[in-house]
């Protein structure tokens, strides 16, 4: 290089933005590796001093700084994870005959309960509401195409402070006429499965990055675990939970569930009092619904939700009735039941929680690439 190249080289900041010509050989000594000889280097942008320098950083400082940490070897092997498990889900999906169908943010009613929404005021037509999922509506599509799905942000309004919740994330959903609660939970194992197996694949290079022991993930070939909820409930107050039958499970008694399995858990036909309006209820215990909520292992929680509908326009109208919703909001949905309707069944999965499983972090704001929690709007 000539002096006025070396200069150029030795001005240049950490981030300036340069373009460097050369000739690429092969090493002299050592094994495929390459060299790039260089003949040139222009700057095309020196650098101001970066903020986010090569020392340790709390959350919250680079939290704040987001836009330049994206720039991180760390965040540039979990973005390509996310990009990964994306493809691989509409892979996966394509190969099970669904298509994508569009839903709308902007939804006049809930789809997840109504304590965790986002209204909005919308013009002359009173309070839209941010979807919390895109479900119902391709329940609508169902009855064009068969099988569909739906893959984009979806938002609720949970106060949690855990590592594992957003209140802006990314969801697909999934619906399939003539599917039931078994051929249901088989098709949301598979694409679990294909997941994984896709990343381990095509992403070794980001794991090992990342640090990620994939021998977990390789134990995702092995059939997943089932309990029913009733079983759910005995065994985790066996293992010491003061759980009790019609409660919810926290993230401690998902974590103590799954401890000990090598293979994600399905907790299956929960009790209908604390599950969805459009869950169809167990023709052999009525009190239950036909639902499954899929956890992984290692702590990373609830993955999938999912459930056969209830097809039946008086028990649906009934659940609405029960639920305190407003029928109006609703009646668009009930046509669905008045006009040809089938068994039909479901999922929703959680992108960034499933980003979080296989990369291995810690926490869910690294799992997307701008984070909005209950306590973070910017950048």
């Amino acid at each position: 290089m000539s002096a006025t190249v070396w200069e150029d080289v030795e001005k240049a900041t950490q981030e300036s933005s340069v373009v460097i010509l050369g000739k690429v050989a092969k090493h002299p000594k050592k094994e495929n590796v390459f060299e790039l000889q260089v003949k040139d280097f222009k700057i095309i942008q020196l650098a101001q001093e970066y903020p986010i320098a090569h020392k340790e950083h709390g959350p919250d400082f680079l939290m704040e700084n987001r836009h330049l940490w994206l720039r991180s070897k760390k965040q540039w092997a979990i973005l390509r994870v996310r990009d990964s498990i994306i493809t691989a889900i509409g892979e996966y999906l394509h190969k099970e005959l669904f298509i994508k169908v569009d839903s709308p943010v902007f939804t006049p009613n809930a789809c997840e309960g109504t304590t965790t929404l986002f209204p909005v005021p919308y013009f002359d037509l009173g309070t839209a509401y941010l979807s919390q999922s895109g479900q119902l509506y391709i329940e609508a599509a169902i009855a064009s195409v068969g099988r569909c799905y739906d893959f984009g942000p979806v938002f609720r309004a949970e106060k949690s402070k855990t590592k594992r919740h957003l209140t802006e994330f990314w969801m697909m959903d999934a619906e399939a006429a003539f599917v039931e609660h078994e051929e249901n939970l088989k098709i949301q194992e598979g694409l679990v499965r294909y997941i994984i197996r896709y990343c381990l694949n095509n992403c070794q290079e980001e794991l090992r990055i990342l640090e990620r022991n994939t021998e977990p993930l390789e134990k995702a070939d092995n059939p997943f675990t089932r309990y029913t909820y009733d079983e759910a409930i005995k065994k985790l107050n066996e293992l010491g939970s003061d759980i009790k039958y019609g409660e919810d499970l926290g993230n401690d008694d998902e974590g103590i569930l799954t401890k000990d399995s090598e293979v994600p858990v399905f907790i299956e036909k929960w009790p209908k009092s604390i599950k969805p309006f459009y869950m169809k209820r167990d023709s052999v215990n009525p009190d239950l619904v036909l639902n499954d909520d899929l956890i992984a292992i290692e702590g990373a929680g609830e993955i999938i939700g999912g459930s056969q509908r209830e097809d039946d326009y008086d028990l649906l109208l009934s659940r609405i009735k029960a639920e305190g919703l407003n029928i109006e909001d609703y009646q668009w949905y009930l046509d669905l039941r008045k006009y040809g309707s089938v068994p039909h069944a479901g999922f929703g999965i959680g992108l960034e929680r499933m980003v979080r499983w296989v990369t291995g972090v810690e926490h869910i704001r690294e799992c997307i690439p701008f984070p909005r929690t209950i306590g973070r709007l910017k950048p």
